[in-house]
């Protein structure tokens, strides 16, 4: 439905004028590309008019004396070179608040993915994203660049020479207005029809950016699980479908464009000569007029036919545009917060009969109560999708909760500034995410606050100050796409140097030693203790060793709390705690216990 409002003349025009109040900011510099641009018209129109000056006035009753032809002559060769030298200078203008635009507008559009919240990205594919922020912004820029120059331009000329068409003769010009109706017909038809065909273009253009990225980012899988064949054809099928969409297209820009306007062109053509051929069996016809006349007609066809060539750069625009707003206008915003200047001084932490649900219809989290005093450390143990991960999703406020309430300091987490709470908060992921840089750059993460020997130091805390000496060119060894050139367990040193170096008031792992080998593990747990001490600590953990020293272990199930307490407290119990530390470490007890 929303397709089709776009799809509408209607839609497109609000569209189009959407994109035009990014205009606004340059309007000293689009008077200045206007005023060029209007010189540049009247060079054009004059030309025809001192040609037709020569050969009505001089040429034909053969009064060639020198001194008018020299003048003619000047003034035609200096307004050539005067439209060459405006016309660049207009071009250069015209161009110059196009791309300005398109930065504002790429600006906008990536501060506005950033803005999103995590739920938006869950159920939109990150090819889609990337093709909004690239793909569909550079076809507007196209259109910027290319079409509305060529329109604006063409628009002016083709005024100019119905005036000066006018000036000559005032009924060949009102025969020639039949013109008007007949293109206005064709665009009206063009844009009807065209619009469906790169609405779907860009659809398909989209999903192909999604199943690309989806391979890339599955190579691995794809290999070793022999589904090169498979991804192949899903993405031959979407390519069909985009080669199907243009065709269509193609087939209609074949027609309505220049085959179109040619017709046109040929009948206003024989307009004009027809009715010169009348006129003569009356009286003589001025040469020169004959020669302005044609001349204009085939200089009036000239932008119009670089604007309907231009016209489906328009329309891919103006689909493009209309998916980059919708991007633009998306609610799936992330949590907001009140304009409260708390602060977080003791992290105190404490979740009051919380409850939430991804998609407004399933609860992963159920009445979750419990409080992290400052310094404590929290542990969540459970089986997948029994709702550790969400705890902490909504503790860092990537997500919206409505029921309940999360309070740190005695306050709720929502009367926090955001940039707050992420000061405050270090969070350490099962797989770190390391940026394209270098080492010292992904601990420092461009805190200018931090100096060379903070980011060693941060680094010595957590254990991984010996591997990077050993590496080339120590701190500033480049890091490619992902940290993809180390191992799991240095990516995680590089990401636990990086929290350290923040500084934070609240510690949050999640499953932050799962990927670390045993002798590494031994080492980065002595540095987990340091760190959780002043600091509340909430912590994922997979190994049940790794948190056996937690002040409070929550088990979770199905969303809910089903045992707490400690270690010893919880083994004792002999509960689902119980059954999971057998069988992590292999206990002679663990099958009778698991099928009793």
């Amino acid at each position: 439905m929303e397709n089709e409002t776009y799809n509408s003349g209607k839609g497109q025009r609000k569209v189009l004028f959407r994109l035009l109040t990014y205009a606004k900011p340059h309007s000293k510099t689009i008077i200045l590309a206007f005023t060029l641009l209007i010189l540049t018209t009247i060079g054009d129109i004059l030309g025809p008019i001192l040609v037709k000056i020569f050969i009505d006035d001089h040429l034909t009753p053969r009064n060639l004396k020198f001194e008018p032809l020299f003048t003619l002559a000047a003034a035609y060769i200096g307004i050539q070179i005067m439209n060459v030298l405006i016309s660049y200078f207009q071009l250069l203008k015209f161009q110059e608040i196009a791309l300005k635009i398109i930065q504002e507008i790429r600006i906008d559009v990536f501060s506005k993915v950033q803005s999103l919240g995590l739920k938006y990205f869950d159920k939109t594919p990150a090819g889609s994203i990337v093709s909004r922020v690239t793909n569909d912004t550079e076809a507007i820029k196209d259109m910027f660049v290319t079409v509305l120059v060529t329109f604006i331009q063409s628009g002016f000329l083709m005024f100019g020479i119905f005036v000066a068409m006018f000036i000559l003769n005032v009924k060949l010009a009102i025969f020639c207005l039949f013109i008007l109706p007949v293109l206005f017909l064709i665009i009206k038809t063009y844009r009807k029809l065209s619009s469906r065909f790169y609405q779907d273009m860009r659809e398909r253009l989209s999903e192909l950016n999604a199943k690309l990225s989806e391979s890339l980012q599955g190579m691995g899988i794809i290999q070793v699980f022999r589904q090169e064949k498979r991804l192949r054809k899903e993405f031959g099928d979407i390519n069909e479908k985009h080669y199907r969409a243009g065709m269509k297209n193609i087939k209609v820009d074949g027609l309505l464009l220049r085959p179109a306007i040619d017709l046109v062109y040929v009948s206003a053509l024989i307009v004009v000569l027809s009715f010169f051929g009348i006129t003569s069996f009356n009286s003589p016809i001025e040469i020169g007029v004959l020669y302005a006349f044609v001349n204009y007609l085939d200089r009036f066809f000239e932008p119009v036919n670089n604007m309907m060539m231009r016209l489906s750069l328009y329309q891919q625009a103006i689909v493009a545009a209309s998916r980059v707003f919708r991007l633009l206008d998306e609610k799936e915003l992330s949590p907001s917060q009140t304009d409260l200047a708390e602060t977080i001084q003791d992290a105190d932490i404490e979740f009051k009969n919380v409850s939430f649900s991804y998609d407004g219809k399933r609860d992963v989290l159920k009445n979750i109560s419990f409080r992290a005093r400052p310094g404590e450390t929290v542990a969540l143990v459970g089986h997948t999708g029994s709702g550790k991960s969400s705890i902490i999703n909504l503790m860092m406020r990537f997500y919206e909760f409505n029921r309940g309430d999360i309070q740190i300091d005695g306050k709720s987490i929502k009367d926090y500034p955001i940039d707050e709470i992420r000061t405050k908060m270090g969070l350490v992921l099962q797989d770190p995410f390391l940026f394209y840089g270098s080492i010292k750059d992904n601990i420092r993460l461009h805190n200018n606050d931090l100096s060379d020997e903070d980011v060693k130091e941060a680094a010595r805390f957590v254990q991984a100050h010996t591997f990077i000496e050993k590496l080339e060119d120590q701190y500033e060894h480049k890091v490619v796409e992902r940290g993809s050139t180390f191992s799991s367990g240095q990516r995680q040193l590089i990401a636990f140097a990086r929290t350290i170096a923040a500084n934070p008031k609240i510690l949050v792992l999640d499953e932050a030693t799962a990927n670390i080998d045993t002798e590494t593990e031994e080492a980065i747990q002595l540095a987990l203790a340091k760190m959780r001490q002043g600091r509340t600590t909430i912590a994922i953990a997979h190994r049940l060793s790794t948190i056996q020293d937690a002040n409070l272990i929550l088990v979770l199930h199905q969303g809910e709390i089903v045992e707490r307490g400690t270690h010893q407290e919880l083994l004792a119990f002999r509960g689902l705690y119980h059954k999971m530390y057998l069988l992590q470490n292999g206990s002679t007890e663990r099958l009778e216990d698991v099928v009793g």
